[in-house]
Order: C-alpha cells, then sequence, then structure tokens
C-alpha cells in the first residue's frame, strides 16, 4: 500500500477496517474483542465504530457481538449502480442462460483475483452460484486467464500460463473444474467501444450433464452472440426504461439521483446524529460512507463537485474521503474524475446477497417483540393461502402457536387480505372468485360481497384487521411489506388475544410499531435485493 496522505481521515479508516474484520468473521459476525484484536484498536475505539455503523444500519449487535446488517449492502450498490453493467447486461446474461439452461455469470477483474458482479441462475437440485461480491483467484476461474491475457502480464510457464496464453490466441478461457471438482465453464471478454475488456460473460456447468468440451462445444456459439449483443448494449448505451445507464452514457452534471443511492444532502443526516448522541458517533466516517455511496447516483467517472452535492458535504470534505477512499483501494483517481471500484464489494456484499425473507425479517421481528410483547410473523402468498416464512414469540404466558410453515386460508387472516389486496385488481378478482370461503368461526366472512369489500377497504386503508374470523379468541393487525420496487412481497402481523383490551386501543398501540417494523424491513430488502432478488425462504 501506498504511503499513507496527510488528508487521509482517521475514523474513515478505521471504520472500514473494523467492517472488513466483521465480514471476515464466520457469517458476518465477530466478537467486538476479536475485531479489537484482528484491528490492533483500542476497545474504547471499536465500541465508538460499532455505534456508528450501528446507527447508519451497516452493522448490528447482539450482545457483545458484531454483526454485517443489510444496511451495507448500499456500499456495494454504489458500485454496481455506478458501472451500469449489472442492469445493462444482465439481460443478455438472464436470456443465454434461458436459451442453455445453464447458469451465466458477469465478472470484472479486481487486483490479483475476479469479482462476479451478477449470475443468472437455473434452478436444479445441484445448483451452484456466485453471488454479486464473491471474489477468486484468477488462476481458479476462466475469466482470470481472460483478463490475465488482455493485461499484457507475461506469460511465464506453468498452467495458468498455459491457459493465458491460450485465451489470449484464442479469445476464449475454459475452466475444467479449477474451482471445484465437477464444475466446469466457457467464457468470453466483453469489450467497450474503445476495445478494452470491461467485464467476462461465461457459461457454467456441471460434469454430471456435459464435460468441459462438451460445453464449449454447446455454449461458445450463443457466446459470442450474447457478448455481441452486449457490446452493442455498450455501444449505444441503450438501457430498457427505468434500468441504469451504461458508464458514460449521461454527463454526471445531467443524471438524476438513483434509486438506492444517497439522496442530495445525506451530509445533514451526519451532523443530526452527532448533535444527537455526541461522542459516541463518528461524523467523519459516516461523511466517508456517505460519498461513498453518492457514486452510485453517478454513472462513470464522477467529479468532486458532484460527489460533495450528492453527500450534501463541503467539497474540501468530500476531497479528503476521497483521498482517504484512494488510499485504501476502493476508488481510483482518472483524468475523467473519480471511479469507483470492485473491491468495494468486498465489504460484506456476497454475504448479503445471500440473505433471505426471513434473514432480513426476523431481528426487526425480535425488536418488535421486545416493544410490544406479542407475537409477530412474516408471510407470503402461495396459492390460496398465507404461508409463514418468520416468527418470533410474544413473551405473555397466553401466545399464539403458531412455527414458520404453517399455511392458513388468506382470506381469513389478516395477513391474507393484505397481500390478496395487494394484488392487480383483475388477479384479485379472480383469485376471490374461486376461493369457497368456510365458516371456522361464528364471525368469518364467508359471503363472496363481505370478503370482497373487506379486501378492497383492507387495501385502501393499508392495513389488514381480522377480530376472530380465523380463530375464537384471536385478534390479528397486519401492514404490506415493500420490496425496492414499491411491490407488496410479504405482509406482517401481530397477533394478540381480543379479550386482552379493547380493539382501538390495540390499534392505536400496534398500528404505529407495525408501520415502523414494516418500513425497517422493506429497507433492508430494497438494499439486499436492489440487483439480485432475494428468497423469500
Amino acid at each position: 500500500m501506498t504511503t499513507r496522505p496527510v488528508e487521509a481521515v482517521g475514523p474513515l479508516e478505521r471504520g472500514l477496517a473494523v467492517l472488513r474484520a466483521v465480514v471476515a468473521g464466520e457469517g458476518g459476525r465477530r466478537g467486538v474483542g476479536e475485531v479489537a484484536r484482528e484491528t490492533g484498536l483500542a476497545r474504547a475505539t471499536v465500541d465508538r465504530i460499532a455505534t456508528t455503523l450501528t446507527v447508519l444500519g451497516v452493522l448490528r449487535t447482539e450482545g457483545r457481538a458484531l454483526l454485517l446488517a443489510p444496511g451495507a449492502a448500499g456500499l456495494g450498490n454504489a458500485y454496481l449502480d455506478s458501472c451500469g453493467l449489472p442492469a445493462l447486461l444482465g439481460p443478455h446474461a438472464a436470456a443465454l442462460a434461458e436459451r442453455l439452461d445453464e447458469p451465466v455469470s458477469l465478472a470484472v477483474p479486481d487486483g490479483d483475483g475476479v469479482r462476479f458482479l451478477a449470475q443468472a441462475d437455473r434452478r436444479r437440485a445441484l445448483a451452484f452460484a456466485f453471488r454479486p461480491g464473491d471474489l477468486l483467484p484468477a488462476e481458479r476461474c476462466a475469466p482470470g486467464a481472460l483478463f490475465a491475457a488482455e493485461d499484457g502480464r507475461p506469460a511465464g510457464d506453468g498452467a495458468f500460463a498455459a491457459r493465458v496464453r491460450e485465451a489470449r490466441e484464442r479469445g476464449v478461457a475454459v475452466d475444467d473444474q479449477l474451482i471445484e471438482p465437477g464444475l466446469v465453464s466457457v467464457a468470453l471478454p466483453v469489450r467497450d467501444p474503445a476495445g478494452a475488456v470491461v467485464c467476462a460473460v461465461s457459461v457454467a456447468g456441471h460434469t454430471r450433464r456435459r464435460d468441459a468440451a462438451a460445453l464449449e462445444a454447446l455454449a461458445l456459439a450463443p457466446l459470442r452472440e450474447t457478448v455481441a449483443a452486449m457490446e452493442t448494449a455498450l455501444a449505444l448505451g441503450a438501457v430498457p426504461p427505468g434500468k441504469i445507464p451504461a458508464p458514460g452514457a449521461v454527463p454526471p452534471e445531467k443524471t438524476a439521483h438513483a434509486p438506492g443511492a444517497v439522496p442530495p444532502g445525506e451530509g445533514a443526516r451526519g451532523d443530526a446524529l452527532k448533535e444527537e448522541l455526541g461522542a459516541g458517533f463518528l461524523r467523519s466516517l459516516a461523511r466517508g460512507l456517505d460519498v461513498l455511496r453518492a457514486f452510485g447516483a453517478v454513472r462513470g467517472p464522477a467529479r468532486l463537485t458532484d460527489l460533495a452535492r450528492l453527500a450534501g458535504l463541503p467539497r474540501a470534505t468530500a476531497r479528503r474521503s476521497l483521498i482517504t477512499l484512494c488510499h485504501l483501494g476502493y476508488v481510483r483517481e482518472d483524468p475523467g474524475g473519480f471511479v469507483l471500484l470492485p473491491r468495494v464489494l468486498g465489504l460484506g456484499h456476497s454475504l448479503l446477497s445471500a440473505l433471505t425473507l426471513p434473514d432480513i425479517a426476523t431481528p426487526h421481528l425480535v425488536r418488535l417483540v421486545r416493544t410490544v410483547r406479542e407475537s409477530a410473523s412474516v408471510a407470503v402468498l402461495d396459492g390460496d393461502d398465507i404461508r409463514y416464512v418468520a416468527r418470533v414469540a410474544g413473551s405473555r404466558l397466553l401466545r399464539i402457536d403458531i412455527v414458520v410453515g404453517t399455511r392458513l386460508p388468506a382470506y381469513a387472516t389478516s395477513m391474507g387480505r393484505v397481500l390478496l389486496g395487494a394484488l392487480p385488481e383483475d388477479e384479485r378478482d379472480a383469485r376471490l372468485g374461486r376461493i369457497v370461503p368456510e365458516a371456522l368461526t361464528p364471525r368469518t366472512l364467508t359471503g363472496p360481497g363481505a370478503l370482497r369489500e373487506a379486501v378492497a377497504a383492507t387495501a385502501e386503508r393499508g392495513f389488514g384487521w381480522v377480530e376472530e374470523e380465523l380463530e375464537e379468541g384471536l385478534r390479528s393487525v397486519a401492514v404490506p411489506v415493500l420490496d425496492g420496487t414499491g411491490r407488496v412481497v410479504a405482509a406482517l402481523n401481530v397477533a394478540l388475544g381480543a379479550g386482552r383490551c379493547a380493539p382501538e386501543e390495540s390499534l392505536a398501540v400496534l398500528l404505529p410499531q407495525l408501520r415502523e417494523t414494516a418500513g425497517r424491513i422493506s429497507a433492508d430488502l430494497a438494499a439486499v435485493g436492489r440487483h439480485a432478488p432475494v428468497p423469500t425462504a
């Protein structure tokens, strides 16, 4: 690493060191003492950094353990948005995966390794996947030989050198079980209009289906067609509506704020948190992360002035953060501006890409249950039923006994009515038209007209309410959970005994808590699911 610049921001350096130490722990979890020992920082310093990163949603705590939190996905998202490659080339990769019925990946060089950006998967019992942010040694994968062939390094001797020479001659690289036994792949480079390799696209397979030679014979021609389409897309800078422009397609000064990037003026939030938390909050660390996330709103090289404006910071403050990020290898300064580098994906993005809806929701359910002392659950629509995917039981002696995986009729539950109400009107009408409600209690709505009105009312008011319709003595209130596009993907509820208090009192106490919790879950889903879908289980 180069000599440390005198302008480097110490809290930002130390904060990223702590984050890297947590990411290196098993499953993105590390004890505070372990982090202090690994980073060489004092425990008090780690505590202040942990407080700051927890407030920012980058980490969370369980006792004396630090855990990677979904908010950290915003750092990797900034790179993926800034380079634009997943949004621009991802649809072509997905089409190729569909055509070949094999997984297709996009990867870029990252130092001596290869960093994966996206993968179009295929559903199989014997499956493998490279998550966004995964890093592999260059010599252990097909894209690595392509990148080594491009950068002009001497071929030398050895197996990797031979693969580099072959890739340079043929323009194709093959991985014959280099990563792990049974896994084979074939890769081609994708070049920008200037002829530089910007990424590699690879088709992977398993030797149970075909060996490396057979995979190349199957995939090479369609792969070449796909690369040609990708290079045309790069040259045109054409993006489907709502997608991210290609690098350099839009001048920074004309680029609109991208969803998921740091909003303009975010620096003011750091100032407010500093005033609220005092010495426990490291404002310069928060500002540095604001600058990093601001790259997500600019395609290609970003000017200092634009990054400072997007982060809501003085130009001099943003400049010091950029100097620090360049020193640490997360940013590079080019003649056209500053460029965010794929190393940012190493700040936990691959771990977060593996999260499911239950993983994301459960910590928020725990917090909600501690507040309201009632059981809380998250469910998804599964046919005409709801299926519980996450649940935390309340602390009362009398509590609702339901486990994850339980299915209940959607028509008689608050979460079911929220999910039915979120369907497009024609789909909702078709769904309700085929349901034959059963009177589970004397209060269950069974008339088609009454049920339609109840679902429509739920959609209009934004929450579901069921009083002793599923089971006598059971009351439930539910709210929707949204993904990053604003689509309802799940519902969150609290269930309690109907005799505990008046309905109005339950609603007044529970609804604000439910909405706040659903908002937090939705924000985490938006961050984690920005570039890859979040599985429901």
